[in-house]
């Protein structure tokens, strides 16, 4: 056991000494140095996007397995930090709000996306995950509902490119078209949660309008991102026979707890301000992230059909969406 032991602490001082040794490339410094910009305060969504996406298809991204690792526990730290801005009662006003047309919404998408998919002669199963990305929660849906059915890997990327491409659009699509059509924020950022796939991406867009419509729009869209659940439980009986493997969305829970303490537990103004500060740090590192992500290669990897259903399907329920919310 001893020799196991010093055998192991060995191996360990040599990794530490080749980490140490071995020298930065300068396209891992340029790295670093945007994702300390991210780290700005006058950084937004958009332009961390717009960051990560030309470093992507200019010079090529370092860190692949450890950036999306790191890009998740952003996405989430931030989600949760909104918690600390939101009340109890609102949330459930919010939540209350947007559930009839939640519902609603997701079966349609579903049922569309797969008649979309049929027509356009895709396979079920990435016609499924392009439906079920656009239904609930874009990214994380497709990596719920993928080893529930035992989706390939070719099928898993095309969905997740075709998604990733119009995640990348709404982030600026949607503040502008907003206030155009004059929506008061309750309205967009509802539009936001129901309409727009990741929570990244709602909650960028959703940031660029007002507090209150950020705050609305994660409530509605964490909502949302619960129907993961069901739905990949049904995915998995239908397509993938059998339960498979499904992943929950834990950091939800935590979200909720982060309302609860916000409502209910003495904090300091300062301590919420600060978890705020912290929140929108880590949702422009992680968007800056996501664009290092999006490769011209993955970007092109739906193929053009994929492409059209996703684009179909968005713009449609997108649409069918806002005049609901205009005129109801």
């Amino acid at each position: 056991m001893d020799m196991e032991k010093a055998k192991f602490s060995l191996i360990r001082i040599r990794s530490i000494q080749q980490l140490l040794d071995r020298g930065l490339t300068i396209r891992e410094i340029l790295f670093w140095v945007a994702g300390l910009i991210c780290l700005l305060p006058g950084m937004t969504a958009p332009l961390a996007l717009v960051m990560g996406l030309l470093f992507a298809n200019l010079l090529g991204t370092p860190y692949a397995t450890a950036r999306t690792k790191a890009t998740d526990y952003l996405l989430q730290f931030a989600v949760v930090g909104l918690g600390f801005g939101i009340g109890a009662a609102d949330a459930l006003q919010a939540g209350k709000s947007g559930f009839a047309m939640t519902i609603i919404a997701i079966c349609c998408t579903l049922a569309l996306g797969l008649t979309l998919g049929k027509f356009l002669k895709i396979d079920r199963k990435t016609s499924l995950l392009v439906a079920v990305g656009t239904a609930i929660c874009g990214g994380s849906a497709i990596a719920a509902v993928s080893p529930a059915i035992h989706a390939r890997q070719h099928q898993i990327s095309m969905a997740l490119g075709a998604v990733f491409v119009l995640n990348s659009l709404a982030l600026f699509l949607f503040p502008p078209i907003g206030k155009f059509l004059g929506l008061s924020a309750g309205e967009f950022g509802t539009w936001c949660a129901i309409a727009i796939h990741d929570t990244s991406s709602v909650v960028g867009a959703a940031s660029q309008y007002g507090k209150e419509a950020l705050h609305i729009a994660t409530t509605v869209k964490l909502a949302r991102a619960l129907w993961i659940i069901p739905v990949t439980f049904v995915a998995a009986m239908t397509f993938g026979k059998g339960k498979g493997n499904i992943k929950i969305p834990y950091f939800i829970g935590f979200f909720i707890l982060a309302v609860l303490a916000n409502s209910y537990l003495p904090m300091a103004n300062w301590m919420v301000t600060l978890i705020h500060q912290l929140s929108h740090t880590a949702l422009c590192l992680s968007i800056f992230l996501i664009g290092c992500g999006l490769s011209k290669k993955l970007l092109l990897a739906g193929g053009l059909r994929v492409l059209g259903q996703a684009s179909i399907l968005w713009v449609i329920i997108s649409g069918m969406t806002l005049l609901v919310i205009i005129n109801f």
